[in-house]
C-alpha cells in the first residue's frame, strides 16, 4: 500500500478563453506525486506539461480558469490567496525553469538574490542568510562559488546558471521540486552534470522531483516512475523500467522510436506523423488516433479512458500493448547510454 501522496491532483483541468475558442489545455487529469520519488512528466510541446504545474504554482495567465483539485499535503492550493501561496512558493515547493534568465535578475547580484529567499521565507539574519547562500552555491559544485556569489547572472555560463537556480530551489529545502525542461537549453556532458546533480541532491535530501521533459531518453537514468501526456491528458503512468521495456499506448512507443540513438545516423530517427490536435476543437474518440499506426473505428468513436492495463500500469488505450516491440531498443540504448 502506497503513502498518502505529497502532491495529490484529482479531475485537475485547466482552460484558456481566446478569441478563437475555449483551449482546454489540462483535462480531467489525475495523478499524484509520492514523498522522495522523481516523477518524470513526458510528452510533446502542447501536451499540458508545463501548464499543469504552472498551474499547481499559480503562474498561469489571468486568461485561464482551473477546476478539480491541487492538494499539496491535503492542503488545497486552487483555494489559496495569492499571498498565501507566496508563503507556500519556495518554502515548501520550488520552480526550476527552463530558461534560468528569467528566474534570476539580471540587475542582482547572486548573493542577494539567494539571500534574499533567505531572510524572506526562513527569517535568517543577513549574515546568516550570505553564509547559506556561499554553502548552496558550494553544494550543487559551482566553482570559485566565494567569487561567483559576487557577480550577475550574464557572468555566468548558461551550466552555472541553471545551478544557480537549482541552489535557490534548494535554499529552502522544500519537500517538492518542479524541474520544467532544466536540460533542454544546455549541451549534453551539461545536461548529465544536471541530471546527476538533480539525483544526489534528491537522495540526500529526500525532496520529490518533478521532471517535466519532451524527452523520454533525458529521464531513462534518473525517473522511478513516468507519466506520459497527450492533448491535455494523461495517457500512460507506469514504474520507468517497465515503461521502456515494454510501453502500453501507441503514442508512447513512437516517442521512444523518436529518441535519437549514437550508434543510428540522424535520417533513422523516427519522428511522429502528424501534429498535435487542436485543443479548441480535439478529434472524437482516442485524441491521438489521426497519428496512430494502429487506429482502428472505436478508436476514432470513443476516448479511452486512463485504466489499469497491468499490476501498477494504466494507460488510455482500447488496444493496449499492442506494439510490443516498438521503442524497445531505443529505450534500452538510452537508458544505458
Amino acid at each position: 500500500m502506497r503513502d498518502a501522496p505529497l502532491l495529490a491532483l484529482r479531475d485537475y483541468a485547466i482552460s484558456f478563453a481566446t478569441p478563437d475558442g475555449t483551449v482546454r489545455a489540462v483535462n480531467g487529469l489525475d495523478l499524484g506525486v509520492q514523498p522522495g520519488e522523481v516523477l518524470a512528466v513526458v510528452g510533446e510541446s502542447g501536451s499540458g506539461k508545463s501548464q499543469t504545474f504552472n498551474g499547481v504554482f499559480g503562474l498561469l495567465a489571468r486568461n485561464a480558469t482551473t477546476s478539480g483539485e491541487a492538494k499539496l499535503e491535503g492542503r488545497d492550493l486552487l483555494g489559496l490567496s495569492p499571498r498565501m501561496l507566496d508563503q507556500i512558493r519556495g518554502r515548501d515547493m520550488a520552480m526550476v525553469f527552463q530558461d534560468p534568465m528569467t528566474a534570476l535578475n539580471p540587475a542582482m547580484k547572486i548573493r542577494k538574490q539567494l539571500a534574499e529567499t533567505l531572510t524572506v521565507h526562513r527569517g535568517l539574519s543577513r549574515r546568516e542568510a550570505n553564509a547559506e547562500a556561499l554553502a548552496i552555491m558550494k553544494r550543487v559544485g559551482i566553482p570559485e562559488a566565494e567569487r561567483r556569489i559576487e557577480q550577475y547572472p550574464h557572468q555566468l555560463s548558461g551550466g552555472m546558471r541553471q545551478r544557480v537556480v537549482i541552489a535557490m530551489a534548494l535554499l529552502c529545502r522544500p519537500k517538492l521540486i518542479v524541474a520544467d525542461e532544466p536540460t533542454t537549453a544546455l549541451d549534453v556532458t551539461i545536461q548529465a552534470q544536471i541530471l546527476d546533480l538533480f539525483r544526489d541532491l534528491i537522495a540526500e535530501s529526500g525532496t520529490a522531483l518533478v521532471l517535466i521533459t519532451h524527452d523520454l531518453g533525458v529521464v531513462a537514468g534518473i525517473a522511478d516512475r513516468v507519466a506520459v501526456m497527450y492533448a491535455g491528458r494523461i495517457v500512460e503512468e507506469a514504474e520507468a523500467s517497465e515503461l521502456f521495456a515494454r510501453p502500453a499506448m501507441p503514442y508512447t512507443a513512437a516517442l521512444m522510436r523518436s529518441i535519437p540513438r549514437p550508434d543510428q545516423d540522424v535520417e533513422a530517427v523516427e519522428p511522429i506523423p502528424g501534429r498535435p490536435p487542436d485543443l479548441i476543437r480535439p478529434p472524437t474518440g482516442c485524441p491521438f488516433h489521426p497519428r496512430c499506426r494502429f487506429v482502428e473505428d472505436r478508436c476514432r468513436r470513443e476516448r479511452p479512458p486512463l485504466a489499469e492495463v497491468a499490476p501498477g500500469r494504466q494507460a488510455a488505450c482500447w488496444f493496449p500493448f499492442i506494439d510490443e516491440t516498438a521503442g524497445t531498443e531505443a529505450a534500452q540504448e538510452a537508458a544505458h547510454g
